[in-house]
């Protein structure tokens, strides 16, 4: 008999989402109606008051009636007015425009088109073990977004994917990454990529962090893709939890975003990373600015940065519902203290 969430133990669903099932992609550019329930409370908080060292600024519940809609792994924003480019475990881009109200409260997710990432041949990827996009960050040319690169892990790779009116399309073109890291090919390779800032010490290097800790032992490895500043480094692990994105501040302080499972219930954890302490030979520890647990969250997968329209710089955080009917599509907001 096939287990359902009727019948499983909390534990084994949640085990079992953390990998995701396989599934097919979208079959073109499908416009899907996606609906915003939202999020008043986090942690007991009302929005605008302090959690942890982050202030928070309300979330959504995201649904649709679409079946390709889900499994949101990463996300990034390719314009000022909220629009944002995320990514599926399925192999999928989705874009849409997040908007907000009069309190720049986030309000609804509009405009959503859902399609297929093509192969470095203009071809849809053959088969699941291809698909399972997990990183992304967006690509900036003279400050205006090029392209978004995304990482993928089981078939180890990142690609660059360009932009057209905000839409990710066309053929992915290949970016060289380390052997050790093309041979890396499970579901706990490369979950994190993220792109430094013009602030940073290492302004328009790739970072790129690996969930599982077989290099190291301990440590989580991780490679910078810069030129002057090319070379590994690693993270240090926390407990119950796992790298599973990445973003850097406009200062160059760099954001992970970590999830895990105990007690029955998610976990997730968000570090901060000073800026000069990201370099090649570097172990990376930072401080907590922000954890949780139980029903405030999910399976918090993706993490961007950007500006709301009152000019505040925003921390988003998605969650990957894995396509099951027992997880949730959370987008939560939060913004750094004022000094």
């Amino acid at each position: 008999m096939a287990l359902t969430a009727r019948h499983a133990p909390r534990a084994m669903i949640i085990a079992l989402a953390l990998v995701g099932p396989a599934a097919a992609q979208s079959s073109g550019d499908d416009t899907v109606v996606v609906t915003a329930s939202p999020i008043t409370k986090f942690k007991g908080a009302a929005i605008g008051e302090l959690v942890d060292g982050l202030v928070w600024r309300g979330g959504l519940n995201l649904s649709s009636p679409s079946d390709q809609f889900g499994g949101l792994s990463s996300l990034g924003f390719v314009s000022d007015d909220g629009r944002v480019v995320m990514i599926t475990d399925r192999g999928n881009f989705v874009s849409g425009q997040l908007l907000y109200d009069d309190a720049t409260r986030p309000l609804s997710l509009v405009g959503v088109r859902i399609a297929a990432m093509k192969n470095s041949k203009g071809e849809e990827l053959p088969r699941a073990y291809a698909r399972d996009a997990e990183g992304m960050d967006v690509l900036t040319r003279d400050g205006v977004p090029v392209a978004v690169r995304v990482s993928f892990e089981n078939l180890t790779r990142v690609a660059d994917f360009a932009l057209t009116d905000g839409i990710p399309g066309g053929p992915g073109r290949i970016v060289e990454i380390p052997q050790w890291l093309s041979d890396l090919r499970n579901n706990k390779s490369l979950e994190s990529v993220c792109v430094a800032p013009p602030a940073s010490p290492i302004a328009g290097s790739t970072l790129l962090i690996v969930e599982g800790t077989e290099t190291y032992g301990v440590n989580h490895a991780a490679t910078l893709l810069g030129k002057s500043d090319k070379g590994g480094l690693q993270l240090t692990p926390a407990p119950n939890v796992s790298p599973t994105d990445c973003a850097f501040l406009p200062n160059g302080d760099l954001l992970v975003l970590e999830r895990g499972t105990a007690l029955l219930s998610f976990l997730m954890q968000l570090r901060l990373i000073p800026a000069d302490e990201v370099k090649p030979g570097a172990i990376m520890e930072g401080r907590v600015l922000l954890s949780a647990s139980g029903g405030d969250i999910d399976n918090m997968e993706g993490v961007a940065v950007h500006q709301a329209p009152d000019g505040e710089t925003r921390i988003t955080i998605i969650s990957d519902n894995n396509f099951n009917g027992w997880e949730r599509n959370l987008l939560l907001e939060f913004a750094l203290p004022k000094e």
